[in-house]
């Protein structure tokens, strides 16, 4: 919509609804007190809007039109594949469209309905919001060649306490799992001297010698795999996991569809090394 357009459409919905939205200056626009009000309303309306034609996309036919998919960074390169693969071999008139970002932004966007469903670490204990667990999946610790646990199995978690432990940056929930694996064994904090925006950056600094850091299964093979110079150590029995999950809003228009697509996906992820998740598990936080 051009600007003289917008203009005219604001000026229309003042003038119908008796009230100041904007206030305009010869630098900006803002919003009134009146219209930051309205448009709380207006956004319920919109999502609202949305669902009705998310509704009727779906009483047409299931698994046609657009479906939104949010994917974390530490879960798409690896499993992205196997889903894609699914939905182009199962519902080849399905129009997935993909958003990688971080936890809070699909969270975010799940909410406020710019995207439909979300391929992410869980629990999330969000109101509001329906996980439908897929699998789970052990850490693995990666070292540099020569380390003293490279190559080993069984280690205890109790080896963490001393390591010079690499994370990614804050905002990723691959982060605050490593410390939370940190805490339950027994320490209390770890320094961070060098982080990264990714777990490619993150194995290269391990090749470098300038640390270890945790990997979940699914990332190891593609991940060691760019670096020379690595070694892979496992842990003793119960290893630390994560668990992942589709999430969807509840009550969602489509969601018969996307019990459908997590059965299916549960199936497809057998390949992968991870341990498939109960089909009955489904948790939708008060």
């Amino acid at each position: 919509m051009s600007q003289p357009a917008l203009s005219g459409a604001v000026s229309a919905l003042e003038e119908s609804l008796g009230v100041t939205l904007v206030e305009r200056t010869t630098r900006r626009v803002l919003l009134t007190p009146e219209g930051e009000r309205l448009l709380v309303r207006a956004k319920a309306v919109l999502t609202e809007i949305g669902a009705l034609t998310e509704e009727a996309a779906a009483l047409r036919a299931p698994f046609t039109g657009a479906l939104r998919l949010g994917v974390i960074p530490t879960v798409a390169p690896y499993v992205l594949p196997t889903v894609l693969r699914l939905v182009h071999e199962r519902h080849p008139e399905l129009d997935l469209q993909v958003h990688e970002e971080q936890t809070a932004s699909l969270l975010d966007g799940l909410t406020s309905g710019r995207l439909d469903l979300l391929l992410l670490a869980v629990p999330l204990g969000m109101p509001g919001v329906t996980e439908l667990p897929l699998f789970d999946e052990d850490f693995v610790l990666v070292t540099p060649l020569g380390h003293r646990l490279g190559g080993l199995e069984g280690i205890p978690r109790s080896a963490l306490r001393s390591l010079n432990l690499l994370l990614l940056d804050e905002g990723h929930c691959l982060r605050d799992q490593a410390l939370d694996i940190c805490r339950e064994a027994g320490r209390a904090d770890v320094p961070a001297t060098t982080t990264a925006a990714g777990l490619s950056t993150l194995v290269q600094l391990v090749a470098g010698g300038l640390g270890v850091t945790l990997l979940p299964r699914t990332a190891v093979r593609v991940e060691t795999s760019r670096a020379a110079g690595l070694l892979t150590a496992y842990f003793a029995e119960p290893a630390p996991t994560r668990r992942i999950a589709l999430a969807m809003r509840a009550g969602a228009a489509r969601a018969a569809e996307y019990e459908q697509l997590a059965d299916s996906l549960r199936e497809a992820v057998r390949e992968l090394p991870v341990r498939v998740a109960h089909p009955g598990l489904r948790t939708t936080p008060s």
